[in-house]
C-alpha cells in the first residue's frame, strides 16, 4: 500500500478517533507532508520508539503507541510474565500522561498487570521501580533531550536495562507482526482497575529511591562539614528532575541550593530553552545568571527525563564558570570513588569501571591505575546495565562506576540505565570534598589532567532529515567501509574497527581479527600518539554522527590538536 493510500484509509477507518481524522484532513493536498507522514511505520528500534508526535504512521500517536504496546504483550505473554506484570513513567512530554495511560491499558487488556506511576517521575527511578516491584518489563514515555516536537517510548526488561540481545529483536518482530490496528486490544480504565490489573505507584516507589541513592555516599562527613559554605544552582530544564534532586541534597545535608524558577516547573513547551540538552551550552544561560547572582560553586542541569547530567564549575583564577563535558564529569566522579574507596580499603579487588567504545580513554588508564578491570561496551548505556546482569550471573566482576560520553554514568547498581539524579549527589560530595581542601571542581580538573594526560574530546553531527536522509547517512558508511581512510590529515591511521562485520583491520599489515562485541553500524579507527575517530549513525535521531578524540601535553596542545583532526574528520565527509 502506498503512502496516500495509507493515509485515505486512516480517513476512512472507524477505529482512528475524529480528532485525528480532522489533523489528517488539514494536510489534504500537502503531498510532501503526507508522505512523510506515511511513507513507513516508525520504525520500533532496540531501544523502542521516537519520533514527532502527530497523526500517521510515521508519528509517535495513541495508535503507535498501542501498536507497539501490543507486540510487546504478545512477547511477554510468549515468556508467560504477564503476571508479573509492567512498570511504566513518563515524563513532562506533551502526551506523555496520555501514551503512558493507552501502553498501560492495551496491556491490562492482554491480561498483563500495570504498575503506572501517579505522576511524571525519572527514566532511571522506573529501573529502579520494576526490579523493587519484581516486573517482568518496564516502559518510559520520553524522549529524553529531543527537541519539543518529539516524544519517545523506551522498553525495559527484567534486568532493569534496556532491551538487549535477543530480547531486543524478538520483540521487534512481535511488533512488526502487528500489522492491522484491529489487532491491537484495549480496555477501560475503570474495569482494569475492579479486575487488579491496573495499579498506581508513587511516594512508596520514591522513598526506596531516595534510600537507594544515599546509600551510594561515601563520606557523609564531607557534605555535613562543607553543607553551609558550598552553593549549588540547578535546573531542571521543565523535566523531572526537579522534586528528586531538591530532596535528595536537602536529606543529604546541602543548605544552599538554589533552582532556576523559570525552568523549575514541568512543560513540554520546553519555552526558556531552544533545545532541552544538558550538553547545549544555551540551555544553562538562566542558570549561569543566577549562578552569577548567588556566587555559586557549582551549576547543574538535568534534561527532561532526568537521565543527563550537564555541569559548570568556578574557575578560580577567571571567575568564570568553565563547562564539562560528561567525560570531564564522569572522570571526576570516576576517580573519586576510586581513590576514596581505596584509601578506605572498600575498592573491590575484582571491581570493574565500564565504558562505551566513544567515551574518553582517560578511563582505560584511571582503570589501570587503580588496578580495576576497565569493560569496553557498545554506545548506549543498556550494555552498560547488562554488564551489571553478567556480573551477577557470572560472579566475574563487581561494578564499581560506568559512563558514556554523552553525559550519562550511574553510580551503584540501584538502577540499570544512566541516572542524573545519583549523579547530582554523586558530583557534590565530590565538590564538597573539594571545598573542604580549598580547591574547586576545576582545580580537581586539572589535577587529574596532570596526573593521566590532556584527554580531550568532541562531537560532530551532520543532520540528514527524511527519505533523502536515510539514503545519504548510508552512503557516507558505505563510503567509508569501503575504502578504508588510511589518515585523516596527519593522524596516522593504526587500525579500523568496523562493528558491523565484526572486524579490526590492522592497517599496516591488513590482518584481521574479530570486535568481540555485538553487530552494530559503526566504524572506529585507532590514530597514532593515543587519537581516535568513529562514525556512527544515530539510532534515535536523522544524524550520522562523529566522535573525536586526542591526548594533549597541555591543555592547549589537546586543543589545539583536537581542531586538527576535528578539521581533517569533517573535510574527509564534505
Amino acid at each position: 500500500m502506498c503512502y496516500m493510500e495509507t493515509y485515505e484509509s486512516w480517513l476512512a477507518s472507524e477505529y482512528i478517533d475524529s480528532e485525528t481524522k480532522e489533523e489528517l484532513r488539514q494536510i489534504a493536498g500537502n503531498e510532501k507532508e503526507i508522505e512523510d507522514r506515511f511513507y513507513k511505520d516508525l520504525e520500533f528500534g532496540t531501544g523502542g520508539l521516537r519520533g514527532v508526535i502527530g497523526a500517521g504512521t510515521n508519528r509517535l500517536n495513541i495508535y503507535t503507541v498501542r501498536k507497539a504496546t501490543q507486540g510487546l504483550a504478545n512477547f511477554i505473554i510468549s515468556e508467560k510474565g504477564q503476571n508479573k506484570g509492567v512498570a511504566i513513567a513518563y515524563d513532562s512530554r506533551h502526551m506523555s500522561p496520555e501514551f503512558s495511560k493507552e501502553a498501560a491499558l492495551c496491556l491490562n487488556a492482554n491480561g498483563i498487570k500495570t504498575y503506572r506511576f501517579d505522576t511524571l517521575r525519572p527514566t532511571p527511578e522506573l529501573s529502579f521501580a520494576l526490579r523493587e516491584l519484581g516486573c517482568i518489563a518496564g516502559i518510559v514515555i520520553t524522549a529524553s533531550h529531543n527537541p519539543p516536537e518529539y516524544n519517545g517510548y523506551k522498553v525495559y526488561w527484567e534486568d532493569g536495562a534496556q532491551i538487549t540481545a535477543p530480547k531486543d529483536k524478538q520483540i521487534i518482530t512481535e511488533v512488526n507482526n502487528v500489522t492491522d490496528l484491529g489487532q491491537v486490544k484495549t480496555m477501560d480504565e475503570a474495569a482494569a482497575v475492579s479486575e487488579g490489573l491496573y495499579h498506581t505507584i508513587g511516594q512508596e516507589i520514591d522513598d526506596k529511591y531516595m534510600a537507594a541513592l544515599k546509600a551510594q555516599i561515601i563520606h557523609p562527613e564531607y557534605i555535613q562539614k562543607a553543607a553551609d559554605a558550598i552553593k549549588i544552582v540547578y535546573t531542571p530544564l521543565h523535566g523531572t528532575g526537579n522534586i528528586p534532586v531538591r530532596r535528595v541534597l536537602k536529606e543529604l545535608g546541602f543548605k544552599n541550593v538554589y533552582v532556576v524558577p523559570q525552568q523549575e516547573l514541568p512543560d513540554g513547551d520546553f519555552p526558556t530553552v531552544s533545545y532541552p540538552n544538558p550538553e547545549d551550552p544555551k540551555a544553562f544561560e538562566l542558570a549561569l545568571n543566577l549562578a552569577e547572582e548567588v556566587d555559586a560553586d557549582i551549576v547543574l542541569a538535568t534534561d527532561p527525563d532526568a537521565d543527563r547530567l550537564g555541569v559548570y564549575a568556578k574557575d578560580t583564577l577567571t571567575g568564570k564558570y568553565i563547562s564539562f563535558t560528561g567525560n570531564m564529569s564522569g572522570m571526576l566522579i570516576a576517580h573519586y570513588i576510586l581513590s576514596q574507596r581505596k584509601a578506605a580499603g572498600t575498592l573491590p579487588k575484582n571491581g570493574a569501571l565500564v565504558k562505551t567504545i566513544v567515551t574518553t580513554n582517560m578511563a582505560d588508564v584511571l582503570a589501570a591505575d587503580y588496578q580495576v578491570k576497565l569493560i569496553e561496551v557498545l554506545t548506549g548505556f543498556k550494555y552498560i546495565g547488562e554488564q551489571i546482569k553478567f556480573f551477577e550471573q557470572n560472579h566475574d566482576y563487581q561494578y564499581v562506576f560506568g559512563l558514556e560520553e554523552s553525559y550519562g554514568c550511574l553510580v551503584g547498581t540501584h538502577a540499570r540505565d544512566k541516572d542524573a539524579v545519583v549523579a547530582v549527589m554523586a558530583l557534590c560530595e565530590v565538590a564538597a570534598y573539594c571545598k573542604l581542601n580549598r580547591k574547586t571542581l576545576w582545580d580537581q580538573m586539572i589535577e587529574i589532567y596532570e596526573t593521566y594526560g590532556y584527554y580531550k574530546e568532541d562531537l560532530k553531527s551532520i543532520t540528514l532529515k527524511g527519505i533523502d536522509g536515510v539514503e545519504k547517512i548510508q552512503s557516507i558508511m558505505n563510503g567509508l567501509r569501503n575504502e578504508p581512510v588510511k589518515a585523516f590529515g596527519t593522524f596516522t591511521v593504526l587500525r579500523m574497527r568496523d562493528y558491523k562485520a565484526d572486524k579490526v583491520l590492522d592497517m599496516s599489515d591488513g590482518t584481521e581479527t574479530k570486535t568481540g562485541l555485538p553487530n552494530s553500524n559503526v566504524l572506529y579507527y585507532e590514530l597514532e600518539n593515543d587519537a581516535w575517530c568513529c562514525a556512527r549513525p544515530s539510532g534515535t535521531e536523522p544524524k550520522i554522527k562523529f566522535y573525536i578524540g586526542v591526548k594533549g601535553k597541555t591543555l592547549s596542545d589537546a586543543e589545539e590538536k583536537l581542531k586538527l583532526l576535528t578539521d581533517a574528520v569533517m573535510g574527509q565527509i564534505q
